[in-house]
């Protein structure tokens, strides 16, 4: 029997259909850096994403997907497991030679150089749109970031003086809690929010003992969600020693905030930051908001 004339050219404009759509689909992606993970979220542009590191867990659908490890720590064969077409990994994301591992197997790796800074959030959003082709909502998301920036910087402008001096305290379970000292992003967000470090006299993050705390008598103690959870909660952490010496210890005044928005310096830390500048400066307890005061 003959086939009818116009069959091949019917095959023909399926073929050309399906070839678009397989074309215009997202890549399969792999996404490293929980900045990277919420930038991507905030453009609504998680389609194709199939796996994460440990560090990527929010929104929920993020933290649903598989995870390939921690971003500092990778494996080539962890992440070839999700067969990835794409990878865009943060600036910290590593080792190095992993991410060259992937690229010579033909994953194309976008890494995204902008760090962890406030400074460099609107080139890092704009960086991560660009790679994925959404240069107008990356626009648009830079619009609202830098509107919170900017209330932000008013906001310290007219902050009171002397600030408020604040100890940022680092805690995983199993772990001695740890002030936060200098070029942190403990005193980064503290002084982002109009206060002043108690802790300048060393680098990092530091155990520290009743003596120390004494003297630099912080008037409050800001630690992450985890952080407390790994205390065994705002009742144990008054009982470390000297602490109750304080004057945050005295007024028994914790801020607790929660860990990525305030500390993965994505779109949602700005806004995160003035919660943090409220509840420090006494504008309201910030209940339901990224940061908040709360009692033993």
């Amino acid at each position: 029997m003959r086939l009818p004339s116009w069959l091949p050219w019917l095959a023909s404009v399926i073929l050309l259909i399906w070839y678009m759509q397989a074309s215009a689909a997202a890549p399969r992606t792999v996404v490293i850096g929980s900045d990277v993970a919420e930038i991507l979220a905030a453009l609504d542009a998680l389609e194709g994403v199939v796996g994460r590191d440990d560090t990527s867990q929010y929104p929920e659908r993020v933290a649903a997907l598989p995870s390939v490890g921690y971003l500092r720590q990778l494996a080539a064969e962890g992440i070839l497991s999700l067969a990835p077409q794409r990878l865009i990994v943060a600036a910290a994301a590593g080792p190095r030679e992993v991410l060259a591992q992937l690229e010579a197997v033909g994953v194309d790796v976008v890494r995204i150089e902008q760090g962890a800074s406030l400074a460099a959030l609107p080139d890092k959003v704009l960086a991560v749109a660009r790679s994925i082709g959404h240069d107008a909502a990356g626009e648009s998301l830079v619009s609202e970031i830098e509107a919170d920036l900017a209330r932000l910087a008013a906001l310290r402008e007219a902050a009171p003086e002397p600030p408020p001096s604040a100890m940022f305290l680092l805690s995983h379970s199993g772990m001695t809690p740890m002030a936060a000292g200098r070029d942190t992003a403990g005193q980064a967000v503290i002084e982002a929010a109009g206060g002043r470090n108690a802790f300048t006299g060393f680098n990092g993050y530091k155990a520290v003992g009743a003596e120390a705390l004494v003297g630099v008598a912080p008037e409050v103690v800001i630690a992450t969600r985890s952080g407390l959870e790994g205390i065994g909660g705002a009742a144990r952490l008054w009982q470390l020693p000297g602490l109750a010496m304080t004057p945050a210890g005295r007024e028994q005044r914790l801020i607790v905030c929660d860990d990525q928005a305030l500390l993965g310096f994505g779109p949602r830390t700005p806004s995160a930051l003035i919660a943090l500048y409220e509840v420090l400066h006494g504008q309201h307890e910030g209940t339901g908001t990224a940061c908040r005061e709360v009692s033993s």
